[in-house]
């Protein structure tokens, strides 16, 4: 590969066809993305899935040629790719899409062919933008507590309850929302556990659903919290059988969670970049910052840090392409990329000096862009009890 960026698609993880895509999307990134964002962030996202549809790239976050989807099942290391490519020019993109994919990924997993039939060619010519609404005021990595409800009456659900953090809230023409509809929960015990949820799909502008607070966050995104009060939908909206919800829920984050710790990769890869030119460039001492044995030392462990991040996230999209289970793998690449893509943003930083800390710098977005991807779908604390519980198995 000419682009040392792009070196580690040599490895044997990959096919002719990764290394072909991620090459004409390196390309398309170079030609159509800049860093950082506008003032308006809800525009901006619109405008990028629009891009990333005719681009061709969203195909890739959907599952059914028949449907617009590249593949009839989701390569994860396609999407690993495509994200952390995207990451490594603009956050935002990267976000776009991972949306996309994730918000409309129970409709592939588990959709009627009516369901399908009417999302997911929208969502991949992104013409549609979905949003996957799960976390709760009191119920974020503890799905099991979630409370917002939806009973049936007659052929319709009703719904009510909350919804928070929501991606794409205020933004996506439709939500994946899941609600307790008790099938198979004790009689009169406490509202709790993973039984008795199920999957809707909510088109935006429905009665009864409303955006109940835009959501400012340190790297801006579309974020929103959900109300339901008396929100009523067709059972034909239901996803999968009553009570599967989690199941559809946790199937649905499986295929996009290592994909968030190639995002992290892509983030990092820039930190990496920005560092290495800082350094080259920058005066100091009668010579250049990357002259000094210290400046080295940290370079050196940002590379390393990368490499075994870059090793981690494809072992285990290589592993969940061969249809293996990736559980441990794919909390390891999370936890240590995130982790790690952090130490090197922040190392890059430093070496920028007081430059680093200035609104508008790459490397002062980077930092700002890593911070969530520690916390969401699922927390590093969170991957660390599900490594150290898959050791002790």
């Amino acid at each position: 590969m000419a682009n040392p960026v792009l070196k580690h698609l040599e490895w044997p993880f990959f096919e002719p066809r990764h290394r072909e895509l991620a090459a004409q999307l390196d390309a398309w990134c170079a030609e159509f993305l800049h860093s950082g964002h506008g003032a308006d962030v809800d525009a901006e996202c619109i405008s990028l899935v629009r891009a990333l549809g005719q681009g061709g790239w969203l195909r890739h976050a959907v599952a059914g040629t028949a449907l617009g989807g590249a593949a009839e099942v989701i390569d994860t290391r396609a999407i690993c790719l495509l994200r952390e490519t995207l990451a490594r020019y603009n956050g935002l993109a990267d976000f776009a899409f991972a949306m996309q994919g994730l918000g409309s990924g129970a409709i592939s997993l588990a959709g009627t062919p009516e369901q399908r039939e009417r999302y997911l060619p929208a969502v991949a010519r992104g013409e549609k933008l979905a949003a996957f609404a799960l976390s709760e005021p009191q119920a974020g990595s503890d799905v099991a507590a979630l409370q917002c409800s939806a009973r049936l009456e007659g052929d319709s659900y009703v719904l009510n309850g909350e919804k928070t953090w929501i991606s794409n809230g205020g933004i996506a023409d439709f939500y994946v929302v899941f609600a307790r509809t008790g099938e198979g929960e004790q009689p009169g015990g406490a509202v709790r556990g993973s039984r008795g949820i199920s999957a809707f799909i909510v088109d935006a502008g429905t009665p009864g659903f409303e955006i109940a607070e835009r959501i400012e966050v340190i790297a801006p995104h579309p974020l929103a919290r959900l109300k339901f009060s008396d929100c009523r939908i067709p059972a034909s909206q239901r996803i999968g059988a009553p009570a599967e919800g989690f199941k559809i829920a946790m199937r649905t984050l499986d295929v996009f969670r290592t994909s968030v710790a190639a995002a992290a990769l892509g983030f990092a890869r820039r930190g990496l970049q920005e560092g290495l030119a800082q350094a080259k460039s920058r005066a100091m001492f009668g010579a250049h910052l990357a002259d000094l044995p210290l400046a080295q030392a940290k370079l050196a462990d940002m590379a390393c840090t990368v490499d075994s991040s870059a090793l981690l996230v494809y072992r285990a999209a290589w592993q969940r392409d061969q249809g293996q289970t990736v559980t441990r793998e794919a909390a390891m690449a999370k936890l240590m990329a995130t982790e790690g893509a952090q130490q090197v943003i922040d190392a890059a930083l430093q070496l920028h000096g007081g430059r680093g800390v200035r609104s508008g710098e790459i490397v002062e977005s980077l930092y700002r862009e890593i911070r969530a991807l520690r916390i969401y779908e699922g927390a590093s604390e969170v991957q660390q009890l599900i490594i150290g519980r898959d050791l002790l198995k």
